[in-house]
């Protein structure tokens, strides 16, 4: 008896929404990160992007449990001298949670051409509205 190994080319990719309306931030994006790799799967292979695409809709909705919206920052660099932008997530969340979401989503998903290649299949809302009816999305529940 072998084990099963998937190809890249007999994967199925099936769609799902993710509603983060009063949930923690933190565990939308790892229901997400899981769905993008496709560890829910029965065929998953980690050498291979069996994963599927993912939409999050009310992700302004989503929850910050503890004092992470006074104390938790979002930092960059532009790459000059003292180029540090830092934002507090309070105003994160106010004014881009779809940032907020793919940053976390993004820090769960691994560092390689895979994790690269499974964020392009997530897809982050504001609202409750998203334009992908015709690809039928199935609401998952978590």
């Amino acid at each position: 008896m072998s084990t099963f190994m998937a190809k890249a080319g007999e994967v199925e990719r099936k769609w799902y929404i993710l509603d983060a309306e009063g949930k923690s931030l933190g565990r939308v994006a790892t229901v997400a990160a899981d769905l993008l790799r496709g560890k829910n799967e029965p065929i998953f292979t980690p050498h291979v992007d069996c994963g599927s695409h993912v939409i999050i809709i009310n992700a302004d909705k989503a929850v910050l449990t503890g004092k992470k919206l006074e104390q938790k920052y979002y930092r960059r660099h532009t790459g000059y001298i003292g180029g540090l932008k830092e934002v507090r997530y309070d105003t994160l969340m106010k004014t881009r949670p779809e940032l907020a979401m793919e940053l976390a989503v993004k820090g769960m998903v691994p560092d390689n051409t895979i994790g690269r290649k499974a964020l392009t299949r997530l897809r982050v809302y504001k609202g409750s509205e998203h334009n992908h009816a015709a690809q039928k999305p199935v609401v998952y529940e978590f």
